[in-house]
């Protein structure tokens, strides 16, 4: 089971901080994150539930995490373990999660490589939101729109997060997630494991 001890800094402030497997005691904690994170008019009902968080912990329990600051939690990141098609990129958020059934964001990031990396696994595979698209979808397509934000000309609370986390992006993905800031486009983002092999390279 993973468990990592920190310091997080609140302004210069120094919190301690716990990453770790979380387990059903923890539900009703990481519901509320989710409705405190995601607020309208993301919608709410694709908010983990119960029901979700105890198939994620059952089937993999490794890619289940949150992060505790002083005893509170505060954030999570789920993954599960898909075979995954370079070639056929396109999916929604409903198909590869099975309907949902899987600043500290860069931590619990850098722990999730960590577990991919002690599993063995190929890659961390995700759809990122790109909440600011919806201002610029009038003069630039999702892939100029994620371009620009490559170039570091525009900046999407989401996807560069991602970037500054080590993640790049493979392709854009529609109707991914019904997500009005989004307007239902994805960024398919990855980040390798850098002990494996790409391939077809040596």
């Amino acid at each position: 089971m993973y468990d990592k001890r920190l310091y997080v800094f609140d302004g210069n402030t120094p919190r301690e901080a716990v990453i770790r497997n979380y387990t059903t005691d923890d539900f009703a904690d990481l519901i509320r994150v989710q409705q405190e994170s995601f607020p309208p008019p993301f919608p709410s009902e694709l908010w983990w539930n119960e029901e979700q968080l105890t198939n994620h912990v059952t089937l993999f329990p490794e890619g289940a995490l949150c992060v505790e600051v002083e005893g509170r939690i505060v954030g999570s990141m789920t993954g599960l373990i898909v075979d995954f098609d370079p070639a056929h990129a396109d999916h929604t958020w409903e198909e590869i999660t099975d309907g949902g059934y899987i600043g500290l964001g860069k931590w619990l990031m850098q722990s999730m490589y960590e577990v991919v990396v002690h599993l063995g696994l190929d890659r961390l595979l995700g759809g990122g939101r790109m909440p600011g698209y919806h201002r610029h979808a009038a003069e630039l397509s999702p892939e100029a729109y994620i371009d620009k934000v490559v170039a570091g000309e525009l900046n999407d609370p989401v996807i560069t997060f991602l970037l500054r986390c080590g993640r790049t992006p493979l392709a854009i993905v529609r109707n991914y997630l019904e997500d009005e800031e989004s307007l239902n486009h994805a960024v398919l983002m990855e980040w390798r494991n850098p002990f494996k092999q790409k391939q077809g390279h040596n």
